[in-house]
């Protein structure tokens, strides 16, 4: 019996019609995002961060510090708040110093140069393997602080009746995390970018305000300092004015947490990377 024709292509067979992804794939690409051909000539260009967005996702890092750490400090003064002004220039200082240190070893190692590479090339062996486990604490407490930090601050201003849940709000916070840092760097960057913005712009606003509303009395904020420093000293002695000063300085350490970012993440960076580094 002859075939009638439909004048529609008949479907190919089963076998060689493409399978579907299984639901696994499916999600899994939805969780970690496309795969990356890591032979493709192409792929760093697209895994590679370019200045500003190297200044977002590595330079979050020694912000989220500072969000913690000079507080910190300020906090261990106790009763001895007139050192607090020269805190203020120690921690300074200290952050531009660090800056600058890190500005050369990303000439000194253009393809990265963290501290256990630095510590074991310029100092030996066993200073690398000291800073190598540095860095391994640093790691992990560094996401512990900042989070924990975080929600301490978004809870203060929130009702008292949802403070039971701060603890699985942090949870939730590392689990986005990490997450975030599965799909990939830059894929992450990308939507961190829109909150470092405003972390800036709201920062520099208080900054701003505080330094402006707050400019006149200055001189005489510096010269109280002065006085009660000199009357503290001839109380108690310079070595006890000093420990108390070094204490609340050593508390703040956080706040230098983050600087080495850039340096350790240059092999990320889009080239020129020394200069993307210097600029970052």
């Amino acid at each position: 019996m002859a075939t009638i024709p439909t004048g529609r292509p008949s479907s190919p067979p089963a076998s060689a019609r493409k399978a579907a992804p299984p639901v696994r794939g499916r999600i899994a690409r939805r969780v970690f995002g496309d795969p990356k051909d890591p032979l493709s000539p192409s792929v760093f260009h697209q895994l590679s961060l370019v200045a500003f967005l190297a200044w977002v996702g590595l330079g979050a890092d020694g912000l989220s510090s500072s969000c913690y750490g000079p507080e910190e400090a300020y906090l261990h003064l106790g009763s001895e708040r007139f050192l607090a002004l020269f805190l203020v220039i120690a921690t300074a200082t200290t952050v531009f110093i660090i800056s600058a240190s890190y500005s050369q070893i990303i000439e000194l190692f253009p393809t990265g140069g963290g501290g256990y590479l630095v510590a074991t090339k310029l100092l030996g062996p066993l200073p690398g393997v000291v800073s190598g486990c540095a860095l391994v604490f640093d790691y992990v407490l560094t996401i512990a602080i900042s989070i924990a930090s975080g929600a301490d601050a978004i809870f203060s201003f929130l009702p008292p009746g949802l403070q039971p849940f701060k603890l699985e709000a942090a949870i939730a916070a590392v689990l986005v995390l990490i997450l975030l840092n599965l799909r990939g760097v830059k894929e992450s960057v990308t939507v961190l970018v829109p909150i470092f913005i405003g972390f800036l712009i709201t920062h520099a606003i208080v900054i701003l305000v505080a330094l402006g509303g707050h400019a006149h009395t200055l001189p005489g904020v510096i010269a109280t300092a002065a006085h009660e420093s000199r009357a503290e000293i001839g109380k108690v002695g310079f070595f006890a004015v000093a420990i108390a000063f070094l204490r609340a300085y050593s508390m703040g350490g956080g706040t230098y947490t983050g600087i080495e970012a850039v340096s350790n993440g240059l092999q990320i960076l889009r080239e020129p990377r020394v200069q993307t580094g210097k600029r970052t």
